[in-house]
């Protein structure tokens, strides 16, 4: 009928559907709550480990899509993009090309990611950069290494190379970022910090450093010395793992 034609993600503001994924909404449809109460009870036994991609990806939609099988979704969207973490970090406007995938289910989606890097980001603030080095590669990584643009991020460390910020400074295109030395050097003197970190992606993947990553990077330390803001490293993140350009002896 005209006027009554609803969008499929318009589930997501139906008044109590919203619950934890791992609760069934009262009104979930019988054809499905079997299905789902048993993916709930063998993630509750054997946690994320028991379920495979499409399985966990199931129960992550199940709070944005309460009356569809989710199955068919998750299925298309590993189809897609090969593993839970290349779906969960796929830019917005990819994911709404696969069937059935509307705002409610990339909002869930982009909320899986933000609180995984959150938590990441949590265990650095709480301790020595340089005594967790395994920590802040891993929320690192997490943080960039999908992302589909480079982008330079900057750890701002005190005297006890604790983290005093964590900043984006520049955007850039699929294979450059445009890097202002003095405008990095600057933000370092405001926030009081003794020492950076550099913080790069590459998203081919390959996160072997360029003669423009190098070069940019020397720029940097030798604006940074005279003033006492010593850079740490410099690290190039990509799906391929990461590089650091201290180990490459390149600082």
């Amino acid at each position: 009928m005209p006027g009554c034609e609803r969008d499929r993600d318009s589930d997501e503001n139906a008044p109590g559907e919203q619950s934890s994924f791992l609760e069934a909404p009262l009104n979930e449809s019988s054809e499905h709550s079997g299905h789902r109460q048993r993916l709930r009870q063998r993630f509750r036994k054997g946690g994320a480990e028991a379920l495979p991609d499409y399985e966990l990806l199931e129960l992550v939609l199940f709070r944005a899509l309460p009356r569809r099988d989710t199955k068919p979704i998750a299925k298309r969207l590993i189809a897609r993009f090969g593993s839970f973490a290349e779906v969960v970090n796929a830019p917005e406007p990819r994911l709404k090309e696969v069937k059935d995938v509307g705002d409610a289910v990339v909002t869930e989606l982009k909320l899986v990611r933000a609180a995984a890097v959150r938590l990441m980001q949590a265990s650095v603030l709480q301790r020595p950069a340089l005594s967790s080095w395994k920590q802040v590669l891993d929320y690192l990584r997490a943080a960039q290494s999908y992302e589909h643009r480079e982008q330079l991020r900057v750890l701002f460390l005190d005297k006890r190379n604790r983290l005093v910020a964590d900043e984006v400074q520049q955007q850039g295109t699929v294979d450059h970022t445009p890097v202002y030395v003095r405008e990095v050097v600057k933000r370092a003197l405001e926030l009081s910090a003794t020492a950076i970190i550099l913080v790069h992606n590459h998203p081919s993947g390959d996160p072997s450093p360029s003669r423009a990553d190098i070069d940019m990077t020397k720029q940097i330390v030798d604006a940074a010395k005279p003033l006492g803001v010593a850079v740490h490293d410099h690290i190039i993140v990509g799906r391929e793992g990461h590089v650091s350009l201290k180990s490459l002896g390149l600082i």
